[in-house]
């Protein structure tokens, strides 16, 4: 495994900064995500940074859709960053995080009226409108309310990216947001509503995105929206490109691959807005926290089955369904390697199903009972997508900071499966 400053070998063993993974599983069990403050900071660092050279007024603004965790929460929006969301849900994690109202966007095909009404209740900075029926509701609750709805129109640009068909969110076939023509069509209503104020526009393509030209694309085809929206006298406030950057999940075997930096993803999408004369707000969240985080798990049996190696760990798809939901690839590491001739295995997990494996095919050092693995890249879409099923406790989450380390959500009790 590469180090990564935050994820690193010593001595013979796998640190989080400066904390052994030993220690924390074995004072707060397992499986349990662990996240790096250092890596989180950085990379949340980044994006502040390179859009503020750019775009001094724009805005990044956390997906929390990819990590809700509130000490996260809490952190980034100290960091001066705003969120994005997606529900009432979390923008009531939003705002308990003390995210600014004026810092958060409100995404999303299906915005309930009371969502609505807590958004319009907290003064949000926008709601992002992504139907004809949708934009249709704000203005009948804003008229209701006597109160300015503030929106923005998600355009769905019908550009492709190579990414999993599950998280491609950008073209005709796929349920977000409007065609440009359907916008140039409401958009003379939003403008002349006496309780509607347009604000801007958003695209947003997909997620794990590796190359830059999709995001270009989609970036070109925002600005001449709003190009054609000026010409019909109809001004916009900022531009959002959304987010969608990728992040490294191959190991050691394909190094040669690497997905654009952050720097470069910002200067590619925003300098094209800014030297329009728009702000720049952006959405990004798996490339902030998914390298900030791990799940670690340890091994309760090894098996032969045929010519199939089997590890079986204390993790599975309850609590990372990535692997079975995506086929996605995380890097797999021991905690503590053992010597001796590594084996191919397959890691599996305890849930009652055949698609429940974290890892095919994995090339690793010898493996017994009660070994921990590290499995990486893990800090997005992992704990927020965990369940239940099979009666399964959701894993505790720990937040590292150097030498210290705390819990900051407990493990589930089997009392609370109840609740």
């Amino acid at each position: 495994m590469e180090n990564t400053g935050c994820f690193s070998y010593r001595d013979g063993q796998l640190y989080t900064e400066d904390v052994p993974l030993r220690v924390i599983a074995a004072a707060a069990g397992t499986p349990v995500y662990i996240y790096s403050q250092t890596e989180l900071t950085q990379r949340a660092a980044a994006y502040h940074d390179s859009l503020a050279a750019i775009s001094p007024q724009g805005q990044v603004c956390f997906a929390t859709k990819a990590n809700s965790n509130p000490t996260l929460l809490r952190w980034l929006a100290g960091l001066g960053l705003g969120a994005d969301v997606t529900s009432g849900g979390e923008l009531f994690l939003a705002l308990q995080a003390g995210f600014s109202p004026d810092k958060i966007l409100f995404s999303g095909v299906g915005k309930r009226r009371e969502e609505i009404e807590l958004a319009l209740d907290n003064n949000i900075h926008a709601l992002q409108v992504e139907s004809a029926q949708e934009f249709d509701l704000i203005g009948q609750i804003a008229a209701a309310r006597q109160q300015a709805a503030p929106i923005s129109f998600r355009l769905n640009p019908d550009v492709a990216s190579e990414t999993h068909p599950y998280i491609s969110t950008g073209t005709k076939a796929h349920k977000f947001g409007l065609a440009a023509e359907e916008i140039r069509r409401l958009a003379p209503t939003a403008a002349a509503h006496p309780w509607l104020h347009l604000k801007g526009l958003a695209a947003h393509i997909g997620s794990q995105i590796t190359r830059l030209e999709p995001f270009t694309q989609a970036v070109q085809l925002v600005l001449a929206l709003a190009a054609q929206l000026k010409s019909q006298g109809i001004s916009l406030s900022y531009l959002n490109v959304g987010g969608g950057l990728g992040i490294k999940y191959a190991e050691a075997e394909t190094q040669d691959f690497s997905p654009p930096t952050i720097a470069d993803w910002v200067q590619t999408v925003a300098r094209p807005v800014a030297a329009a004369g728009y702000p720049v707000f952006m959405e990004p969240g798996r490339s902030i926290v998914g390298p900030a985080g791990l799940l670690l798990t340890h091994i309760l049996y090894t098996k032969q089955q045929g010519s199939h190696n089997f590890v079986i760990t204390d993790a599975g798809m309850t609590e990372l369904i990535r692997p079975a939901l995506y086929q996605a690839h995380h890097p797999i590491v021991p905690v503590l390697p053992r010597a001796g001739t590594p084996q191919t295995v397959d890691i599996v997990g305890p849930v009652c199903e055949t698609g429940d494996v974290l890892g095919r095919n994995r090339t690793l050092p010898p493996l017994q009972p009660g070994d921990y693995l590290a499995i990486l890249q893990a800090g997005a879409y992992g704990f927020v997508m965990s369940s239940n099923y099979n009666g399964r406790l959701r894993p505790a989450e720990v937040w590292v900071n150097g030498s210290k380390w705390q819990i900051i959500r407990p493990r589930q009790t089997w009392q609370q499966l109840e609740a």
